[in-house]
């Protein structure tokens, strides 16, 4: 099979990735001879070579070694780490990249719906309410950012199985005018319909529950351990430590059993945008 050419001129990550595999191959090396001695596999550095992936600081550090490229591939990964985020915080870094590497996505949003959910409107209205002050030209980057996210669920073949728990006063106090929150909720009742993404629920009223006390987000790998990742207004933090992981995904296994079924849920979101459309939604 003829390999597909990469086209340098497309980002900062693909070309930094065309100029490693013209160094690997310069050298005379195959993937798996320039990874070997380092905790990476030869796959990992493919997706870097096409631009998929960022390059570790310490992957680049071997190769340089490898090489001989006197420290070129270190200095310029933080480069690519900067065009990958561009509109994202340095902090959700790592998020970014493991979503689109994610076999499944667990996600609790108790207070907004989740970045992978939101449209466009509602992306600009949870960012100006976070950062009033900024530039309207940042907060454009960070609304085509966001958007851009959702682009893993373009491929019913690749989308990961994505299972997502909501409050249910995300659908009852709408932060957006009636249309607006019309469409919002319509998106996410399209997506619902699509195979391997799932929404639940959990009614206003259930009481105590696990994760009550902020978001969470479970992602597990085909290749690597699971991550959790959580997030305030102005930090996030990704966790891989076992045992924290574990304790994580069993409440939100837990969380998931106290939402209501994925039918009744997803009909309680179409209700809602209907409300929306008529101007009379429930409070």
């Amino acid at each position: 099979m003829r390999r597909k050419d990469i086209d340098g001129s497309e980002s900062v990550p693909s070309f930094y990735g065309k100029e490693l595999r013209w160094k690997r191959e310069q050298a005379g090396l195959t993937l798996g001879q320039l990874t070997e001695g380092s905790f990476y596999g030869l796959s990992h550095l493919s997706e870097i070579e096409r631009g998929e992936r960022r390059m570790p600081r310490e992957l680049a550090e071997h190769v340089d070694r490898v090489l001989g490229t006197d420290g070129f591939f270190a200095r310029r990964c933080e480069d690519v780490h900067k065009a990958r985020r561009k509109g994202h915080a340095k902090y959700f870094e790592r998020v970014l990249e493991s979503e689109r590497h994610a076999a499944t996505i667990e996600e609790w949003c108790p207070t907004v719906f989740p970045g992978l959910l939101q449209t466009e409107p509602y992306i600009r209205a949870v960012v100006r309410a976070t950062h009033p002050l900024e530039p309207v030209e940042r907060t454009d980057e960070k609304v085509r950012a966001r958007l851009g996210r959702a682009r893993i669920f373009d491929d019913d073949d690749t989308t990961p199985e994505y299972w997502v728990v909501l409050h249910e006063s995300l659908i009852r106090h709408p932060i957006l005018p009636p249309a607006e929150m019309a469409e919002h909720l319509e998106r996410v009742v399209e997506l619902a319909r699509r195979p391997r993404i799932i929404p639940q629920v959990l009614p206003w009223n259930r009481g105590a529950h696990p994760l009550m006390q902020g978001m969470a987000k479970v992602m597990t790998f085909a290749d690597a351990p699971p991550l959790v990742y959580t997030e305030s207004a102005y930090s996030g933090d990704t966790i891989d430590e076992p045992s924290v992981v574990k304790q994580y995904r069993k409440a939100y296994d837990r969380l998931r059993a106290a939402a209501l079924p994925p039918e009744a849920s997803l009909a309680m979101i179409e209700e809602a945008a209907e409300d929306c459309r008529n101007g009379t939604q429930r409070l």
